[in-house]
């Protein structure tokens, strides 16, 4: 037992005074004379007898109250827990991912977390709180407040592990005080199973709010799926977590006139097509009708005129029909001259130039390419069979390629394809295993195996890329090689002319890292900004001589068509879209989570922290007995004969 007041309890030496006062007595007794002496000593005997007894009981009595009074202003207690005179320290988690849109049973499960903080903690008490976007030091509820109501959601979610490490970051240094971390989230199974160290200092407490939701249907993405000069088909995939849906309604708008709609039944997975006219600009908006998270259900895009990728073949006496029939004038322009013919003006404003075999670069040739690759141009080689490779090397290294070394005249084939190389990103819908091998007769060896795209079955390169330049490791003419055959040579060659220039997408991810060019020639001090109704934001960007490209990853933060201006000059409009990967119904089962306190409510770990520290108030059991014990004595002074 512990006392508020412990100086008060010297008082109960005041308690040595009623004992005094009984053991001395300052009053006399008063004789009475009788004429019967033996009956009048009977009767002071038992008189004497009844009077001492009553004395003594009444001295108890009196010396409990007074000890009960004394002791009651000492206000005594006993603590909740061993640990209670330890300072205290708590640091919050709240989850602002889009998953915590999900209904509880008082609103969404963050506005639950939210009252629970403001009607549980008390309004003066300092906590350390943080959320997937923001951070707040050593603040008060009070002075949280209309943070935590104007509190908005966040397009990403810190992964499990490094929340843990932050959270213990905000803590202080001092290892006297009870550190409490307190992680509030859905715990969605969207990375590993969480897995939490033993720590000695740190009090960890997951808190799960459970979701009343048993399905939601998200559109995942849109792509076109076939075009033709009058019309293309934009197919819509949309998944479902939980029970099977049937009618669900899916809309196509552009800007806000409805174009169609379309009803699906959905099980797991399902898609829908919508046919658009290919000859207009679409600022377009898919909307779909679900009571479940409200984030995934529209989903924009933008469908921008594009304007056609220049290429520009040189060539010695190497055929380029194979280049034509690959970069068509429906999406490219595309140029051949023999070397002679050249007009090098022409170089700088190209995205693609390719070098269809020639023997020797002249050193006017290669500054104009150099140039030419320093201002985000493209560049393909070709090499020749009878290159001389001394000519190419000053090159190699302008462009920051490899270097094509001595010849290997042993045939061999072409077996691997590199599906993780950039250039064949999402080229192919499963991996290539049973197709006809090419192969070429005789080829140059690279300086190292890096950056391969294609290599031969003994594991050397037969075509190395980087960001802006691809070589082969031989040439393509029938003499050499049959690669002009295979069905590899259309998506390889196609993909390097489309990532020449970096065309806007159908839309962006917020959250990932993107980069599109925009083709505008800026001023001197020009800057291109994203725009909206509401906000503008100026993007990271680098300028080239006739492009700007716009790198983006978490800003914009809001889903949208956005506009791209210089000044008050509209370029084109791109879409922002927030990632699909927090429409998961699935979640983490923290039962078996060791090293931490698992609860569904925020308000109950709330209140175990606060009983920590909270105390078994006894004072108004001893203002109680100190009544008894004066009831007990007027009854004994009243009744005691």
């Amino acid at each position: 037992m512990h006392f508020k007041n412990p100086e008060l309890l010297y008082s109960l030496f005041l308690l040595v005074i009623p004992i005094l006062i009984h053991l001395f007595q300052l009053r006399r007794f008063q004789k009475i004379q009788f004429t019967n002496v033996k009956f009048l000593k009977a009767v002071k005997l038992q008189t004497r007898k009844s009077s001492q007894l009553k004395k003594w009981l009444t001295l108890l009595s009196r010396m409990l109250l007074l000890a009960c009074a004394i002791i009651a202003f000492a206000q005594p207690y006993i603590p909740n827990t061993e640990d209670f005179n330890e300072a205290q320290e708590t640091v919050i988690y709240l989850d602002n991912s889009y998953s915590m849109q999900a209904k509880g049973k008082n609103g969404t499960l963050l506005n639950e977390a939210i009252q629970d903080i403001i009607n549980t903690l008390p309004e003066d008490e300092q906590i350390n709180l943080f959320t997937n976007n923001q951070t707040f030091r050593t603040t008060t509820v009070k002075a949280l407040k209309n943070d935590l109501i104007q509190l908005e959601y966040s397009p990403t979610q810190l992964n499990y592990d490094a929340l843990y490490l932050k959270g213990k970051q905000l803590f202080s240094k001092n290892n006297a005080t009870t550190k409490n971390l307190v992680l509030v989230s859905d715990f969605q199974q969207n990375s590993n199973l969480i897995t939490y160290e033993t720590d000695s200092i740190v009090q960890l407490k997951l808190v799960q709010p459970k979701s009343s939701l048993v399905a939601n249907v998200s559109i995942d993405s849109v792509y076109v799926d076939n075009a033709s000069a009058e019309s293309l088909n934009l197919k819509v995939l949309l998944s479902n977590q939980g029970e099977r849906l049937k009618n669900v309604t899916i809309s196509l708008f552009n800007d806000d006139v409805l174009l169609t709609k379309s009803a699906v039944d959905i099980e797991d997975k399902a898609e829908t097509t919508f046919t658009i006219s290919n000859n207009s600009v679409i600022n377009g908006r898919i909307v779909l009708e679900d009571v479940g998270l409200q984030y995934d259900n529209v989903l924009y895009f933008n469908i921008n005129s594009k304007p056609k990728i220049k290429v520009l073949s040189i060539n010695e006496t190497a055929d380029d029909s194979f280049l034509k029939r690959i970069y068509t004038n429906d999406e490219f322009d595309y140029k051949s001259f023999k070397l002679n013919a050249l007009n090098f003006n022409l170089i700088p404003d190209q995205n693609l130039i390719v070098l269809n075999e020639l023997e020797t670069i002249s050193n006017a040739l290669r500054i104009a390419l150099q140039d030419f690759s320093l201002d985000s141009g493209h560049i393909l080689i070709i090499p020749s069979n009878k290159s001389t490779l001394s000519s190419y090397t000053l090159l190699f290294k302008n462009i920051n390629t490899q270097t094509l070394i001595d010849t290997d005249t042993s045939p061999k084939r072409i077996t691997t394809i590199n599906y993780n190389h950039p250039l064949l990103a999402n080229a192919f819908y499963s991996k290539v295993t049973n197709f006809q091998y090419p192969k070429v007769e005789a080829s140059y060896r690279f300086t190292s195996p890096k950056n391969a795209v294609l290599s031969y079955e003994d594991g050397t390169p037969f075509l190395v890329g980087t960001s802006n330049a691809f070589v082969f490791a031989s040439a393509l003419n029938k003499q050499i090689s049959n690669f002009k055959n295979s069905p590899l040579i259309v998506p390889v060659l196609y993909n390097i002319g489309k990532q020449s220039l970096k065309l806007s997408q159908l839309y962006y991810t917020i959250g990932k890292p993107n980069t599109i060019a925009i083709n505008a020639v800026l001023g001197q001090d020009d800057i291109l900004t994203l725009s909206s109704v509401e906000t503008s934001v100026i993007p990271l960007q680098k300028t080239f001589s006739k492009s700007v490209v716009l790198e983006t990853e978490d800003y914009p933060n809001t889903a949208g068509i956005l506009t791209v201006k210089n000044k008050t000059e509209v370029l084109q409009n791109l879409s922002f879209n927030f990632n699909r990967s927090e429409s998961n119904l699935n979640y983490h089962n923290l039962k078996n989570t060791s090293n931490s306190i698992v609860s569904e409510s925020l308000a109950t770990t709330i209140n175990d922290i606060k009983s920590n520290r909270s105390i078994n108030a006894l004072w108004k059991w001893f203002v109680i007995f100190a009544l008894v014990f004066l009831i007990i004595e007027i009854l004994l002074l009243k009744y005691l004969k």
